[in-house]
């Protein structure tokens, strides 16, 4: 790998490492401040709103300007989103304002993979930036849930500055201080990013423009035999696993009689199994085989609704890693075939824009799903057998589409193979 794609992933464990924290923090928030039961869980769905809103302008941004610098630009506004939250704005509001800046983000940290590396070292690349985007979520679910727990948050909110009132007077207020100096170490890492040489791609005078050409992106991908597949496979996996983040929080509140502390080590745990099931699928897999893995998907969903049946933490930890590690074995082929599909297509910043376009509008309709029906009353048990049965269904039916596309349009997906696996350099 080269130099400046470990710069990358560092820039990236330290940002998500926040987002993830923050995510816990602004759930213990609302519960603290007694918020509805829906406002939590409309957390995910705040998160992911600008991604939707903002995906035919985003991409072109990511093309327009050096990788590095809109990250650092992106990083920014999440750290303005942090402030908000800080000085008193509503937890959903400032949450989304986070979002802006991940969906910024996004586009030019996937984006700046495939103009640093071969196609060759895509699957490999995806393996260990989402192994470690993994990890960050993991330690950034713990952390947020030990910085609004008892022990963390009292020495936190016992220090005292002489002649300074900082006005940080709760845990969770404690905690987003502390996130707000993690935002900045992210964007120390992103000033440090390389700049890969690719000639940039300038955005229209008049940004309207970008809504035909974002439609003809989305379609070109949808249309392409390959691409629709892998951009099926990824919006209904990051939708669900988007939304199961909150919902392991309500289960085991509810299963076990968790607390939010408690409760963020179990979302951590389903974390590791997927670092572990992406790292060995970087491994163990290449581009050309990403479709054979699909009957992993249908897997995931029937086992999302065993856990209903559970009520024994020793029993859930080996469970949930069992969860996520199919889910990374099965998203990352599937995510670097999706990027090579759309890099050729169309290039890389507007391919992953309209990939954050079908993955958030997936994970903002189920979550809002979700969010309702926590106002009129659904359990979690009964969010997670939904949950299952949408995953297990749509990958059945997703199944049967390759197939169908194997059959009457044999000779382009051999074709679209070959190339996948005949492009060893850029």
């Amino acid at each position: 790998m080269k130099r400046g794609f470990y710069t990358i992933m560092a820039a990236q464990f330290f940002s998500s490492l926040a987002d993830n924290a923050l995510f816990v923090v602004a759930v213990e928030l609302l519960r603290a401040g007694g918020a509805p039961k829906w406002q939590p869980a409309a957390l995910v769905p705040m998160f992911a709103l600008f991604y939707v809103v903002l995906a035919p302008f985003v991409g072109a941004l990511a093309d327009a300007r050096p990788k590095g610098n809109v990250m650092l630009i992106s990083n920014t506004i999440k750290v303005v989103g942090c402030l908000m939250m800080l000085f008193g704005s509503h937890p959903l509001l400032a949450y989304a304002i986070v979002g802006l800046g991940a969906a910024a983000y996004s586009p030019a940290k996937y984006g700046i993979l495939t103009e640093l590396l071969p196609a060759s070292q895509l699957v490999k690349a995806n393996g260990w930036i989402e192994g470690l985007t993994i990890a960050s979520i993991i330690l950034g679910v713990l952390l947020g849930g030990q910085l609004v727990g008892t022990v963390i948050s009292s020495n936190l909110l016992g220090l005292d500055f002489p002649w300074i009132s900082t006005g940080v007077d709760t845990p969770a207020e404690a905690a987003i201080s502390c996130l707000i100096f993690v935002y900045l170490l992210a964007a120390w890492f992103n000033t440090r990013i390389p700049q890969t040489g690719v000639e940039m791609r300038p955005m229209p005078r008049n940004k309207l423009e970008l809504l035909p050409d974002f439609w003809r992106c989305n379609s070109a991908l949808w249309g392409d035999k390959l691409g629709q597949i892998s951009l099926a496979t990824t919006t209904l996996f990051w939708g669900v696993s988007g939304n199961l983040r909150y919902i392991v929080l309500a289960w085991s509140a509810a299963a076990l009689g968790y607390s939010t502390t408690q409760a963020s080590s179990l979302v951590g745990v389903v974390a590791i199994g997927t670092a572990v099931g992406a790292v060995l699928a970087s491994m163990r897999m290449r581009l050309d085989q990403a479709t054979k893995l699909m009957p992993l998907g249908i897997a995931m969903g029937a086992l999302v609704i065993l856990m209903n049946v559970i009520d024994n933490v020793w029993v859930a930890a080996p469970f949930l890693i069992l969860l996520g590690g199919l889910g990374g074995f099965l998203v990352v082929p599937m995510n670097a075939l999706l990027q090579h599909r759309g890099h050729n297509l169309m290039g890389a910043g507007r391919s992953i824009a309209v990939q954050n376009f079908n993955e958030q509008a997936c994970i903002l309709a189920l979550g809002g799903f979700y969010s309702l029906s926590t106002g009129f009353g659904l359990s979690a048990f009964g969010a997670i057998t939904a949950f299952g049965l949408v995953v297990a269904g749509f990958m059945w039916v997703i199944q049967r589409w390759h197939q169908r596309n194997c059959i009457n349009h044999k000779e382009e997906v051999e074709d679209l193979l070959r190339l996948t696996r005949s492009d060893k350099s850029h």
